[in-house]
């Protein structure tokens, strides 16, 4: 099993020959990926959306293989992930939607009780999720990240849906 090479530029470091390393694996082929939407800003949730299924189909997660909810807000996205990590479908979840900074302390709440409740589930579950919830100033801040996050969340669920696999299979 080769070794991952330290990103360039990073110290380098001590490894003992005798150790046993997973490598990071981005094949998708046969995860069943779930995803949960908040319909709330739902033209960034679209963009996530978007950017994350056509990563994962990247990486070869087969299109049956991703299955789609959708919720009124970010507050609802936990309740239906834990549902999906509970019926032994998924072998990874993503939460995607988008909470935009407005006048009131409400951003706030919403921003770090969903987090809260995805963790939680994550734990309870042992089911990987990526967190695809955007916490943005304005729109225009969602709109430049929502690519990017849209396709890091495909990339997170599929290597840490293998990593776990390859733990699981580990005697």
């Amino acid at each position: 099993m080769a070794k991952p090479k330290p990103p360039a530029g990073s110290p380098p470091t001590a490894r003992c020959e005798n150790i046993h390393e997973y490598d990071a694996s981005l094949d998708g082929a046969g995860l069943a990926v779930g995803i949960v939407m908040s319909r709330f800003n739902q033209d960034i949730g679209e963009g996530l959306l978007s950017a994350c299924t056509t990563e994962l189909k990247r990486l070869g997660v087969d299109e049956d293989s991703i299955t789609l909810a959708s919720v009124p807000g970010a507050l609802e996205i936990p309740l239906v992930l834990q549902t999906m990590a509970r019926s032994g479908r998924f072998n990874a979840l993503i939460a995607l939607g988008a909470v935009i900074r407005g006048e009131t302390y409400h951003f706030e709440v919403v921003s770090n009780d969903s987090c809260r409740a995805l963790m939680e589930v994550q734990l309870n579950s042992s089911v990987p999720i990526a967190n695809g919830i955007l916490t943005c100033e304005d729109d225009d801040q969602a709109l430049v990240r929502m690519q990017q996050k849209g396709s890091d969340c495909a990339q997170v669920v599929v290597e840490m849906a293998n990593l776990l696999r390859a733990i699981g299979e580990r005697p």
